[in-house]
């Protein structure tokens, strides 16, 4: 029986990681980037409204937080629960303040 859970769990991780790794494909697509320069340790502002919006994007869909930090992690960007939240939260602020971040989510969520 345990081992049931365990291959549902396995498949809606996996479904979950071809989510995020799509979102980061677009959203790098989207900012100009690529992939190695979404993940990297910088405070670029153009990099960092990018992990936002991949993180906004993760947490609408829902991606539970802890799929979201071991992706992150198997990126090379190992970062903590505190820094995703913080990053929805600016990422919904300008998403509700700029019409440009608006359309774009918008435009994503819709293809997704």
């Amino acid at each position: 029986m345990q081992g049931g859970f365990g291959g549902k769990n396995l498949k809606l991780n996996l479904m979950k990681k071809t989510i995020f790794d799509n979102y980061s494909n677009t959203i790098a697509k989207e900012f100009h980037l690529t992939l190695g320069e979404l993940f990297q340790k910088t405070k670029t502002p153009q990099i960092v409204d990018a992990r936002k919006m991949l993180y906004y994007l993760c947490m609408e869909r829902p991606i539970k937080i802890g799929y979201i930090l071991s992706y992150l992690k198997e990126k090379g960007f190992d970062v903590g629960h505190s820094t995703v939240l913080n990053g929805y939260k600016q990422a919904k602020k300008l998403i509700d303040t700029d019409p440009d971040y608006e359309n774009l989510i918008k435009v994503i969520q819709e293809n997704d």
